[in-house]
């Protein structure tokens, strides 16, 4: 009797063990049908990037730095794509950078026709220049280097920025030259309208008799 006692036990709880396993897998299997809404319904948010009114001309990936004038040093800006984009309207073209992943502004700033590229001394894949910059709120005269992954790709950049300043300086020309032909035939339409008014006499002195 003593040896059958334990053995016995332990047969109920294997069979107990098997119930159970039995149970939980009908209960996996048995599809109530039932559906449950969400807690919080979370409605689309449209995301704009303030590019959507641009075209993109250039768009390569690189590592901007911006030189610290009080430490005397260059520091980085973020690595991220560099873009040149040109308004659907008026035709300007600025200069895009932001950084992955977080994609904040680290350079954002117009190329205009003072802007120059140069090459950086001792580094075939970087470039320096000067621009008046908005990236952080406020415009601020900046000096930054920006580094690619090829020489090919600084090239490209490089070319690009070059090519829009040399038409903006063209246009400026343009407009210039306009504005000053305009000013030009304004002034002759003044000096013909006082020739004309001294040329014509007045009333008084066409009625006065003569003596």
């Amino acid at each position: 009797m003593a040896s059958t006692e334990p053995e016995k036990k332990v047969q109920e709880e294997e069979e107990n063990t098997t119930a159970t396993a039995a149970a939980a897998a009908a209960g996996e299997e048995e599809d109530t049908g039932a559906e449950f809404a969400p807690i919080v319904r979370l409605e689309e948010i449209a995301v704009t990037t303030g590019e959507e009114d641009e075209d993109a001309l250039l768009d390569l990936k690189a590592k901007l730095y911006r030189y610290d004038k009080e430490g005397s040093q260059w520091k980085e800006r973020g690595t991220g794509n560099v873009k040149l984009l040109k308004h659907k309207e008026t035709g300007k073209v600025r200069l895009v950078m932001r950084q992955n992943k977080t994609l904040k502004i680290c350079a954002n700033h117009l190329v205009t026709a003072a802007t120059k590229m140069q090459e950086h001394v001792g580094n075939e894949k970087s470039c320096v220049w000067h621009a008046t910059d908005f990236s952080d709120g406020e415009l601020k005269d900046e000096m930054f280097c920006i580094r690619f992954a090829s020489i090919e790709n600084c090239r490209t950049f490089k070319d690009k920025v070059e090519e829009i300043a040399e038409s903006v300086r063209k246009s400026d020309t343009k407009e210039e030259n306009k504005e000053a032909s305009d000013a030009a035939g304004l002034l002759d339409n003044l000096t013909v309208s006082e020739k004309n008014t001294e040329a014509t006499p007045s009333k008084e002195e066409a009625s006065s008799p003569s003596t």
